[in-house]
């Protein structure tokens, strides 16, 4: 199983799908439709997010991960894609249905960022949301440097495809169901 998070419009859908299409039996899990599954009452995070955003997110992590370790059972690898970041990137080893895992951080440049975001049907960073600098914020200041972290601004999906599967070792996340107790191992910066 690999996880590729990172802000909206840094990649990670389109990183993720090209992962899955590479394995003999991929597939993708992404946050984005599972959050689309709620039809009403839907609590969207901020920047000062009330305490039923933040449940509807973990409950979206949840739900997810549910969904993932059923086709892990199945003998497929999975990607799952959304948006784990500051402190919650430390709860996902609890939720995760498996042993071990890998973790992708998507880091690409500001500038990077915002041209992404023009260029896509959904636009994450409307007058609505806000600008997405406290978003980077978030990333690149509370969020633990967990995993494989890539500035993907100057690759292709492709590309950076290649350089998660040539640096697998460096995404690795164990996590020991018997005791509770998580080790994460590689970190890049």
């Amino acid at each position: 199983m690999i996880v590729v998070t990172g802000i909206p419009a840094s990649g990670k859908s389109t990183v993720a799908a090209v992962l899955a299409q590479r394995c003999a039996r991929g597939v993708i899990v992404d946050g984005d439709t599972i959050r689309a599954m709620v039809v009403s009452g839907c609590v969207d995070m901020s920047r000062e997010p009330s305490a039923e955003a933040l449940w509807q997110l973990r409950l979206r992590y949840q739900a997810s991960l549910a969904v993932a370790g059923v086709y892990l059972q199945a003998g497929f690898d999975v990607v799952f894609n959304d948006n784990v970041l500051g402190p919650l990137l430390d709860e996902l080893p609890g939720l995760v249905p498996c042993d071990r895992f890998h973790l992708v951080v998507l880091n690409p440049s500001p500038e990077v960022i915002r041209d992404r975001d023009r260029q896509r049907a959904k636009t994450a960073y409307t007058a609505e949301n806000g600008k997405f600098d406290w978003l980077r914020d978030v990333l690149t200041k509370e969020t633990p440097r967990l995993g494989l972290w890539l500035d993907t601004s100057r690759q292709t999906p492709d590309e950076s495809a290649d350089i998660i599967i040539a640096k697998l070792d460096e995404s690795l996340i164990f996590t020991d169901p018997r005791d509770g107790i998580t080790s994460f191992m590689g970190f890049t910066g």
